[in-house]
């Protein structure tokens, strides 16, 4: 079944392909405030069911980091009417697939089934919302796991603190400064109804988006969500805060000592635009003339032509109020760490100055387009970008639809103008990252 069920998936993917370019969709609100989002796909008989939550670190107490992390787990746990630890027992036993995932700025928890279990994706959703187990006992079980989790993805990973090390400078003041998987300390000191009061606020149907994608008929489908969702409560408003960051006019430099690498890397990290900003689009772009593929500027110079890097990136980090644009190299043959940093800094200050050609920006422009087409292949990725157009774009879930014409209507002379205005040696952090001896 489970095999059957991927080649499934495998070729929704490939019938997808072409018809990307428009995504059709239904919305509306409950009388909860739950925005549904439903978008029918019947190519294959699969179903995503899915819900974002408007809820990340950056909602957190500073005196309780980890919760959203935390209740990305928490929420694993059952409910009122399901055995604590069967929720994925339930979905694997059903040919389905789950997860779920938590940024600085919003949670999101998905399940992918035959299409034939649309309902069963429903309720094991309402559940979550409506009838959460949350008690000692799983406080305890999910404290252990995160606690695993962070050893493995941030303590003990090889360069596994650099994000730690820049936000911490480049967001000083702004809760974007310490990371989603929060301090092992404020979940070890936090009481059971703290747990419940963060639940309360966020997690409540008017913070939430429910998309479902795929093989379903709309007017079926809205009958099933009001039959799970309508006799959730609404929850009080909920008020987002806001953070003023003084600018970064004076090049931050730090180190860390990781006992993980053998191998130093350097790292710059400029703060850009949030999300909602068209020069986000801009700073990808410029991202992907540097280290796109093994034909970029920064790939050609320094690891194929010098060999002087055994690793060079950059990368535009997208988040909700601000952005950071990262550069990062690896030394090949002992390269000093300063001449891996000037050989990048040259090819901004190229961007900086020069257009780039028409070739180059046909090819930009055509793996851009690829990439959008791509991104909406699968179900899940389909439902999570509609769900982040409402949940981002003000409101605005038709921004799927609207992102290939702003690529389109992007300039060479916006790239190197947006590279101009952010990418300035004197408003960035560099990270020396070093073995620890």
């Amino acid at each position: 079944m489970r095999y059957k069920f991927l080649m499934i998936l495998s070729l929704s993917g490939i019938f997808l392909r072409a018809g990307a370019q428009q995504v059709k969709f239904t919305e509306y609100d409950l009388d909860n405030g739950l925005h549904v989002i439903l978008h029918q796909d019947k190519t294959a008989p699969v179903v995503a069911v899915s819900v974002m939550y408007h809820v990340g670190s950056k909602d957190e107490d500073p005196t309780r980091t980890g919760f959203a992390h935390f209740f990305e787990h928490l929420l694993f746990e059952g409910s009122q009417n399901m055995k604590r630890g069967d929720f994925m027992k339930i979905v694997s036993s059903n040919g389905g697939q789950n997860n779920a995932n938590t940024s600085q700025d919003r949670t999101f928890y998905y399940e992918v089934f035959p299409s034939n279990q649309l309902e069963l994706g429903l309720w094991l959703e309402s559940e979550r919302m409506l009838h959460p187990k949350i008690d000692e006992a799983g406080v305890k079980t999910q404290n252990e796991v995160v606690k695993e989790e962070k050893r493995m993805l941030t303590d003990n990973k090889p360069y596994g603190k650099f994000t730690e090390n820049i936000f911490t400078h480049l967001f000083e003041g702004h809760p974007y400064s310490w990371q989603p998987i929060g301090s092992m300390e404020h979940l070890d000191a936090a009481k059971l109804e703290e747990f419940i009061a963060f639940f309360k606020k966020y997690y409540a149907p008017n913070n939430a988006v429910l998309t479902i994608a795929g093989d379903l008929d709309i007017e079926k489908t809205k009958a099933l969500v009001a039959k799970y969702f309508n006799e959730v409560p609404k929850g009080a408003p909920v008020v987002k805060g806001t953070f003023a960051l003084k600018p970064v006019t004076k090049q931050i430099v730090d180190t860390v000592y990781d006992a993980n690498i053998q191998i130093p890397a350097i790292f710059a990290a400029y703060r850009v635009p949030g999300m909602k900003s068209r020069e986000n689009k801009v700073l990808e772009m410029v991202s992907t003339i540097l280290s796109g593929g093994g034909s970029s500027r920064l790939s050609t110079k320094m690891v194929d032509e010098k060999k002087t890097a055994l690793q060079v990136s950059a990368f535009n980090y997208t988040l909700e109020d601000h952005g950071a644009y990262i550069t990062l190299a690896l030394p090949n043959n002992n390269t000093p760490l300063n001449d891996l940093l000037t050989d990048i800094d040259a090819e901004v200050v190229r961007l900086q100055n020069d257009l780039i050609s028409e070739s180059e920006f046909k090819k930009l422009q055509n793996q851009f387009e690829n990439g959008y087409v791509s991104a909406n292949t699968k179900m899940i990725g389909l439902a999570e970008n509609l769900a982040n157009g409402y949940t981002f774009h003000n409101k605005n879930t038709n921004d799927l639809n609207e992102q290939l014409a702003v690529i389109k209507s992007i300039t060479p002379e916006e790239i190197r103008a947006v590279a101009k205005k952010y990418l300035n040696k004197d408003q960035r952090v560099v990270l020396y990252y070093l073995p620890k001896k």
